[in-house]
């Protein structure tokens, strides 16, 4: 079985073209996760970031994901996890999801589509993940601020030239930085991703910034070692 392996699983990619990411990494080991009790993953895909976050906490982790096929895979890998009596898996929209949810969560998390009216394959998964059409940004930050606890923190890892048009839509939804990290892939290319963390009442906000590769092809950098170490076998 083709999959990527982690120190403690294996996302199995058997049924969908969709890869393990290093956006999902990133996300799964940046996102504040450790003090938390309930936790939302906003498209969850094969279940990688849920993953991570049951590894790296103890809370109950409710993972949304419209794409039926998407759903079986991270179906599979959530019930070979030893985590699998902790995480929740739902195959809807999370605008319907959020209209018919009683409760809030103290962590959301997000990889979410970021093409806008860009030319599509003719993969519906795939576009579905990469494609803004069915979760615009108004509306994923419209849920965010509905099922998000009061002292709970919204985190997502978005294009670089996408950040300013977040924290636009976040104001609006009375949410604000807490923490932003700009991602070179190497010290000589621009930024390309951006990592950040909303809350309801942010005090000072920090930036950091990492660059994933210093040290020529798949030359890590110590500061992406030190945030990914636990997940990846090769580390």
């Amino acid at each position: 079985m083709a999959g990527f392996q982690f120190k403690q699983f294996s996302i199995t990619q058997e049924r969908t073209a969709m890869k393990v990411g290093t956006d999902g990494v990133l996300l799964g080991a940046w996102a504040n996760c450790e003090q938390t009790s309930t936790i939302l993953d906003i498209g969850t895909g094969t279940g990688l970031v849920s993953l991570m976050l049951a590894q790296r906490s103890t809370a109950q982790i409710t993972a949304v994901e419209i794409d039926s096929d998407a759903c079986n895979d991270a179906q599979e890998n959530f019930s070979l996890s030893k985590w699998s009596n902790r995480i929740e898996l739902q195959n809807i929209a999370i605008q319907t999801f959020a209209a018919s949810c009683t409760y809030q969560f103290d962590l959301i998390v997000c990889n979410p589509p970021f093409f806008s009216n860009s030319l599509k394959t003719p993969n519906q998964s795939r576009n579905r993940a990469r494609h803004d059409d069915g979760l615009p940004t108004c509306e994923l930050f419209a849920c965010a601020e509905k099922l998000l606890s009061p002292a709970g923190l919204f985190t997502v890892i978005i294009p670089h030239d996408k950040l300013e048009s977040y924290i636009s839509e976040a104001k609006k939804n009375n949410l604000q930085v807490q923490r932003v990290m700009h991602i070179k892939p190497t010290p000589t290319a621009d930024y390309k991703r951006a990592l950040v963390e909303f809350c309801r009442n942010a005090g000072t906000s920090t930036t950091t910034e990492m660059i994933i590769e210093d040290k020529g092809r798949h030359g890590y950098s110590d500061q992406y070692i030190n945030l990914t170490h636990n997940f990846y076998l090769k580390f």
